[in-house]
Formats: structure tokens, sequence, C-alpha cells
């Protein structure tokens, strides 16, 4: 939720050294017992606060390492090396993502770094934006209105987090909405596996919904997107909350 002190608060309580002397360590600087203690101690805070084991079960999971890149780096770690390459075709940089596949090791991935920062800033201020405006339901759906406060390229990441979270009901799908530069109105949709098994299917709901209005979708199952006229948001909510009820009867 961007709250440092109480990131830190909670780091301190499980005993483990946050500093090698002036330096923050990182999570390869630890050893197993202190990642145990660290896992063990987020286990039972997500379980207190109700989130219950299947989201526990997600801390661990398995790690594809890039062996010729640079231990600590952001490229080390294909998931982290993937987060980097998306923060900068999101913000339209593609060349410097293409740049750094291409073996650049300097210039261009000095610059990625510092719009994957900004990447994380943008998302952190974006959760805190949804969570003091507040959820809204309508029939079957829950969704938030950004307007112009969320980039449109962000938005879909911030629904996810934000259903995951206990400001949220998780068996209801989430809808954001954000404005975009053209004068459209991006929404992104999110879901969950359990609602996807019993026939919700993201993709096809946002392609009908938005059709009808004269704009534009597609995605996955679990998690789509559209492109709508701006002003015609809460029809989209009707039409979405009527293709969503048909697909679970």
């Amino acid at each position: 939720a961007g709250r440092e002190s109480s990131s830190l608060s909670f780091l301190k309580e499980t005993g483990v050294e946050l500093k090698d002397g002036k330096a923050w360590r990182k999570w390869i600087d630890l050893d197993e017992g202190e990642r145990t203690k660290i896992i063990s101690a987020l286990t039972k805070l997500l379980i207190t606060k109700g989130f219950g084991s299947s989201l526990s079960l997600r801390l661990v999971g398995e790690v594809y390492e890039l062996n010729k890149e640079e231990v600590g780096t952001e490229l080390r770690d294909a998931k982290e090396y993937s987060t980097l390459l998306n923060s900068t075709a999101r913000y339209g940089h593609e060349d410097v993502g293409l740049e750094i596949c291409m073996g650049d090791r300097g210039e261009y991935l000095e610059k990625a770094k510092s719009l994957l920062k900004n990447h994380r800033r943008n998302i952190v201020k974006g959760i805190k934006f949804v969570k003091q405006e507040g959820i809204q339901e309508y029939g079957m759906l829950q969704y938030f209105n950004a307007g112009g406060h969320i980039k449109d390229t962000v938005v879909g990441i911030i629904a996810g987090i934000i259903l995951h979270s206990r400001h949220t009901k998780s068996d209801n799908p989430i809808i954001g909405f954000a404005d975009k530069d053209d004068g459209d109105v991006k929404a992104s949709a999110r879901t969950i596996a359990p609602l996807v098994n019993r026939g919700i299917d993201l993709s096809k709901a946002m392609q009908k919904a938005a059709g009808q209005l004269g704009g534009t979708g597609g995605g996955h199952d679990i998690a789509a997107g559209a492109v709508i006229p701006r002003g015609t948001e809460y029809e989209f909510l009707e039409m979405l909350d009527r293709e969503i009820r048909n697909q679970l009867t």
C-alpha cells in the first residue's frame, strides 16, 4: 500500500538484520533461515487479516534465473526482467526495452531503471487513489473510475492488485476505468480462477459490451480490456453485467 514505515516495522519484528553496515540488504543477501522467518511472518499476517491460505501459497514459487546476468540486478530474475521491459513499453519507450534485449547494459539500462521506478511509483499512487475514493458496485460487478488520476496503461495492474486486497469482494469481477489521451476511456477487467472455472470469460464479455457502444475489447478469460467512448461507462457496466450473468446461466 506504499506505507514504507509499516513495512520496516514488520521486517524489524521478524528479527532479521535489515542492513549490512550502512547498506540495505536485499533478498538475495539473506540466508535460508532469514528468508523462512520473513515468509512465515508474511503467511501469519495474511491469515490474521483474513486472506486465507490460498494467497499465502503464492508467496513461494518457481524462479527462473538468467545465469549470464549480474546477480542482484533487475535482469537476473526472468520475471523482474519482464517487468523492466514492460515498464518501458507502458510509457512509450519501446526502443529502450529493445536496446536492452539487444545487449545494452549502459545508457539504455539506466533509462529503463528510471522508468521502472516511475512505474512503481505510479502503481502505488494509483492504489492509494482507489482506496481513498472507494470501490463502487453494479450488479455482479465492482468498479472504480479513475478518470485522469491513473494512466490507462497501468489501470489493469492496479485493478488486479485491488481485487486481491481486503478492500474488495474477490468473488466479483472488478472493472477499472481510466481516461485515454485521445478522448476515449480504457476499461480493464480482472477476475479470479474459480469464476473462470464457473464459465466467466472476460474477453468475450468485454468484446460484446464494448462493441455495442462502438468500442473494442478483448484479452483473456481472467483478464481483459476494452476501449469505449467517454461518457458511456455506466452503459458499459450495464451491458457487461448482463453478459457476465448470461455466461453463468
